[in-house]
């Protein structure tokens, strides 16, 4: 089907270019991943796929300032971000490199367990910026170790600043929450409308602005939600003492409709096709999608999928899946595929040079990352 997309301007200030984890959750040894400008993570159930994504959340979390530990409290402890727990891995290390047009900055860390009250430790810190014109890696600029926060937040340096204001803002949008009392299912402040919270609580704000300042991008937005619900009219945004409830009206009755009378699947699009629309100003640079097919139409997941790929030329995104429909929407290069080998997960690509013949002899993108019939030639 044709697919209307709103294109953003082509602006990529720096993107994730490598990373190196190891010991975290079952990122035993990742060495040297790259990563694209778009990522579509594909694996069996328990691969290990999120974790990759859970990794650049706990950066996110830890570049704000003040927050590493308030995420290792939230996901369990610090236990249960080791690799097979602190007694097998006590600690674990990763190392980004961020690219621009300058040069290449990179940031590293360990961090430690601390037994006593089950939290994390810096025991390892530092950054560097070689630049394009030189052949060899610069030296590491170490920080202060021994703290519980990121110091790279408070380094008074450029390369310091280009890899906190990258990586802080990373977002991992997971619309899964529909249950019945749902942040989107819940009248919310209708002045928190910056941008779009990575659960869609929310949504009705964003609209609101979009159909106040917005109006050519907001009718874009309708009109692609028509296209895939036919029975969706308009939304009905009406503030009342400062709140603003998700409503909407269907072309067959001038009933309106709240959140809990909306699908499951229609939420999660409503969501989906709000966010891809948003002006530039209102994304973050880097963006993870979790499961985003998740109770969607195959229509719809086309849809969703061609957006996406029209913003990954501004914005570095990564998507995990499992949905051999949302697979098939993207390129072979695009692919990276998750194993669980005795609890650590393994990461590869698909070099399209390799599994050519296979697409050549008809196979889908998917039938070549899940089952791998290139496995029987190799």
């Amino acid at each position: 089907m044709a697919i209307e997309t709103t294109a953003p301007k082509a602006r990529l200030q720096g993107r994730i270019q490598r990373v190196s984890i190891n010991g975290f959750r079952s990122l035993a040894d990742v060495r040297d991943l790259e990563l694209p400008q778009l990522t579509v993570l594909i694996g069996a159930n328990g691969s290990g796929k999120s974790n990759l994504i859970r990794f650049f959340e706990m950066l996110a979390w830890m570049l704000r300032g003040q927050n590493l530990q308030e995420f290792v409290t939230r996901n369990g402890g610090g236990d249960d971000q080791l690799y097979m727990g602190a007694r097998r891995t006590p600690r674990m290390n990763g190392e980004i490199s961020i690219i621009t047009d300058r040069g290449v900055n990179d940031y590293r860390f360990g961090l430690a367990h601390v037994s006593g009250n089950d939290t994390l430790m810096f025991v390892d810190e530092a950054y560097r910026y070689s630049g394009r014109q030189f052949e060899t890696k610069a030296k590491w600029m170490l920080l202060q170790a021994g703290g519980r926060e990121a110091s790279l937040v408070a380094a008074n340096h450029q390369t310091a600043r280009v890899v906190v204001s990258l990586l802080k803002r990373c977002t991992t949008y997971q619309f899964h929450d529909t249950s019945a009392h749902a942040n989107i299912k819940l009248p919310w402040d209708m002045t928190d409308f910056t941008w779009l919270r990575s659960d869609g609580a929310n949504l009705a704000p964003i609209l609101l602005r979009m159909q106040e300042t917005q109006i050519s991008r907001y009718k874009t937005i309708v009109q692609q939600i028509a296209r895939v619900l036919p029975g969706f009219a308009e939304f009905e945004l009406q503030p009342a003492y400062g709140k603003l409830a998700l409503r909407w009206r269907s072309v067959h009755s001038e009933k309106t409709f709240g959140a809990h009378l909306t699908s499951d699947g229609s939420l999660r699009l409503f969501c989906l096709l709000t966010l891809l629309n948003l002006p530039e100003e209102m994304l973050p640079d880097v963006m993870f999608f979790d499961e985003p097919e998740l109770g969607l139409h195959p229509h719809a997941i086309e849809l969703v999928a061609e957006m996406i790929k029209t913003l990954a030329k501004a914005r570095q995104i990564f998507i995990a899946t499992q949905s051999p429909h949302m697979v098939d929407c993207f390129a072979l290069d695009d692919v990276i595929v998750a194993n669980n080998h005795d609890g650590a997960t393994q990461l590869r690509t698909l070099p399209h040079e390799h599994y050519q013949r296979w697409l050549d002899e008809e196979y889908f993108v998917s039938d070549v990352g899940l089952d791998e019939p290139a496995a029987q030639g190799v």
